[in-house]
């Protein structure tokens, strides 16, 4: 085996560790979870989280709002939205409607299972008053060229929906929600997953009993079981700007003997006006492949759990001391890492995952 099938399998073995059918499976044993009345799944991995509520309890009047074509395993009998990310679309207003009247609309005697994964935030929303959805997209947009991380990004969404920080579910009626999180969230806050969109104010009149059941130090956990070699380190700092990451990762895997360094979080990156085609995984590698260009032995993938890295069908990409050529500046200062990191064979396309924990990088020096 290659070490870049090596890394893939290492990865995806932590990947795999946070399915959401899987994860959710395991919560509903573990936290004894009670048949629910109805069910809302929303973000990425929505589909996967809804199938395992589907296995143990059987068919249930079930919502779905998920990324356009992350719809493997829904259940049959579901009501399926598709809305676009990391940007709304009028699909994500629909979704918005369409969560308000299923929470309106539940009875006083119901038990809510609510499933909650990364993307939620684009993919349904209900503005508040005065706000169009030009002016959503256009704030996103500004958001996400900025370099912010997710927390301060979901705070800024908090304010601009009538649903996110738990105002979907203060609107609720019944007796008692579960809510089930996959967290792509630096803390694991239910607060800040999905910008809240799972979470309950303060105070409510009815059971609120909340999980966070999948998280990236689960999957890098798993990761390292799967390691075939010494892992030298294994850590939660993948965060801060991209700039900044990839001197300071390559520094560290350079310095090191030989062995594997696995990192997990969600580095950001500041876009130039009219942007390229690549996300911060794909940035972030190009920029790695500069900092080891020329050195044997050493190779890097730093991928999104999801599947995806920005508005591309790739997770993010698999470079070694090969990759890097003097074109790559070009790519760098007009953020258009995808098409040259894919005319060199090095992007990493898993396809939609069913989970959403974040990022993972995995180094292997030999």
């Amino acid at each position: 085996m290659s070490t870049a099938d090596d890394l893939v399998t290492i990865w995806t073995a932590g990947v795999d560790a946070v399915i959401g059918r899987r994860a959710v499976c395991d919560a509903l044993r573990q936290h004894n979870v009670m048949r629910p009345n109805a069910v809302i799944a929303v973000g990425k991995a929505a589909a996967s989280m809804a199938a395992a509520a589907h296995d143990a309890f059987g068919p249930l009047p079930m919502l779905i709002v998920t990324k356009h074509g992350h719809v493997k395993d829904a259940p049959q009998n579901a009501e399926i939205i598709e809305a676009a990310h990391p940007v709304p679309d009028a699909q994500s207003l629909k979704a918005g409607a369409r969560l308000i009247d299923a929470v309106d609309n539940m009875a006083q005697d119901t038990h809510l299972l609510v499933l909650t994964s990364g993307g939620a935030s684009a993919l349904a929303e209900h503005l508040v008053d005065g706000l169009s959805l030009e002016d959503l997209a256009d704030r996103t947009q500004a958001l996400l060229a900025s370099g912010q991380d997710i927390h301060a990004i979901n705070a800024l969404r908090k304010d601009l929906s009538a649903i996110k920080g738990g105002k979907l579910l203060a609107r609720f009626k019944g007796q008692r929600i579960t809510s089930l999180a996959i967290s792509d969230v630096e803390g694991d806050a239910l607060g800040v997953i999905g910008s809240g969109i799972g979470d309950a104010p303060a105070d409510t009149p009815f059971d609120f009993a909340p999980y966070i059941v999948a998280s990236n130090a689960i999957a890098r956990a798993a990761a390292a079981h799967a390691a075939p070699g010494v892992v030298l380190s294994n850590t939660e700092d993948l965060y801060g700007d991209v700039v900044a990451l990839a001197p300071r990762i390559a520094a560290q895997v350079l310095a090191a003997g030989p062995g594997l360094h696995i990192k997990g979080g969600e580095p950001t990156v500041i876009l130039p006006p009219n942007p390229g085609k690549g996300g911060r995984n794909m940035a972030l590698a190009l920029l790695l492949a500069r900092e080891i260009a020329g050195i044997e032995g050493v190779q890097i993938l730093v991928a999104g759990t999801d599947g995806t890295d920005g508005p591309t069908d790739a997770a993010g990409a698999l470079v070694d001391g090969h990759t890097w050529d003097g074109s790559g500046s070009e790519a760098l200062s007009t953020a258009n890492a995808a098409p040259w990191l894919d005319a060199r064979g090095a992007l990493f396309r898993s396809g939609p995952t069913g989970t959403n924990v974040m990022d993972i990088l995995i180094a292997k020096r030999t």
